[in-house]
């Protein structure tokens, strides 16, 4: 009977373990693939000292119950040697039918990765630590903002999710809150003043160059359509007969500027907005100063667009926000007290907290502004401030 092999601490070594002449261990095992690979540790045993000036590592006995575990379940060795760039690349290619700016964002984030070494790690070497530690590098070092980090996050996190149910990985490194590692910067987007939103609405009507645009502005402030679905809006959306403004897709221009038409942002995106009297007067005015093109531009089918550019193509999102950025600051030139950045969403959000405010039911607020989740309907119904209350407080102990 052969004598069992020891280390240099006369330790017996088990089937699979080695112990080379540098006193370094090695543990030699098949893969799934049946594959003969090698692991290698400075110290047998989880409580053995690491030799001086080596890097303390997982001991070589606790790298075999990891791999012992892996094979048992299935686990592909090594994480199928992807990298995070391979990984996101193959979770993004099997991503299809989504919406242009969604690819435009994984394309973002493919770059991110490709530019930095964060994305040359194999997947199964990424720790949690290593996660949080990236996102944080990516704000504090890059100078990234809250929303970028966000986005970026929201696309390996479900990546990495894959990698964990094809069994490349065991845990997803990125299956943490984002606001418990990464402070939070964004801007909250806040509505404006009932006597802000009049102040800039006659100061556009009284202004020689841009009261061209108050009806159109007027419109956002009082239906809180989102700009994508104003811009998407043709003559036939209007329905003067029933006072109503048919919503049931939107307008989006490409990075590539290709013109298309989407559906709605969710499913009760689809709806119709009810229009007050000046709201179906300023659509009335649009429609009779409308200059007619020489050839209506169509879009997927779509004829009649209200708003056209100097070359006669539908205006989009990108014309409006510009439009309101120079009149916010010309009236910011003109007046002592300034007007807070105002875009179109703002002009959604002060419509939808002016509806909170006056008290109009949660359910039909929902349902004019096209939420899929009333929660987010709800949170509008926090924006009050000490002036709301005191007036809400007195109503109710008065009547």
């Amino acid at each position: 009977m052969s004598e069992k092999r020891r280390d240099n601490r006369n330790r017996i070594l088990r089937e699979g373990e080695y112990q080379r002449a540098d006193g370094r261990y090695r543990f030699r095992y098949i893969d799934e693939d049946g594959k003969e690979k090698n692991v290698y540790s400075w110290r047998l045993d989880k409580n053995d000292p690491a030799p001086k000036g080596k890097k303390r590592e997982l001991s070589l006995r606790e790298k075999e119950k990891q791999i012992e575990a892996d094979l048992f379940d299935h686990i592909v060795t090594n994480g199928g040697n992807y990298t995070v760039l391979e990984l996101v690349e193959k979770y993004v290619s099997l991503k299809t039918g989504v919406r242009h700016n969604t690819v435009a964002g994984y394309k973002t984030v493919i770059n991110v990765l490709k530019k930095d070494p964060f994305g040359n790690q194999r997947i199964d070497k990424v720790r949690l630590s290593d996660a949080k530690a990236w996102l944080i590098k990516l704000q504090q070092v890059d100078g990234r903002g809250y929303s970028s980090i966000h986005s970026i996050r929201g696309v390996l996190r479900p990546a990495f999710q894959m990698a964990v149910d094809d069994d490349l990985i065991r845990k997803n490194p990125f299956g943490f809150e984002l606001a418990s590692v990464v402070v939070n910067d964004s801007v909250t987007r806040e509505a404006i003043t009932r006597k802000q939103e009049r102040d800039l609405l006659k100061f556009i009507k009284d202004d020689t160059h841009f009261s061209r645009y108050y009806d159109a502005i007027f419109i956002l402030f009082h239906t809180g359509l989102r700009i994508s679905e104003f811009c998407g809006l043709t003559i036939s959306d209007i329905e003067f007969s029933d006072s109503r403004i048919r919503v049931d897709h939107q307008l989006q221009r490409t990075s590539q500027m290709q013109y298309v038409i989407q559906e709605p942002k969710t499913e009760s995106g689809v709806r119709y907005v009810p229009m007050t009297e000046e709201v179906e007067k300023c659509f009335r005015r649009i429609i009779a100063n409308r200059t007619a093109p020489k050839t209506e531009p169509m879009v997927d089918g779509y004829v009649g667009f209200l708003f056209l550019d100097k070359n006669d193509k539908p205006m989009v999102a990108l014309h409006w926000e510009k439009y309101m950025e120079h009149i916010i600051e010309k009236y910011n030139k003109i007046y002592r007290v300034q007007m807070p950045k105002v875009t179109p969403h703002v002009c959604r959000h002060t419509f939808c907290s002016n509806m909170a405010k006056s008290g109009m039911n949660p359910k039909t607020l929902q349902y004019i502004m096209g939420h899929a989740d009333i929660s987010v309907t709800l949170n509008t119904y926090t924006h009050v401030k000490f002036d709301d209350a005191k007036e809400e407080l007195l109503r109710v102990a008065t009547s």
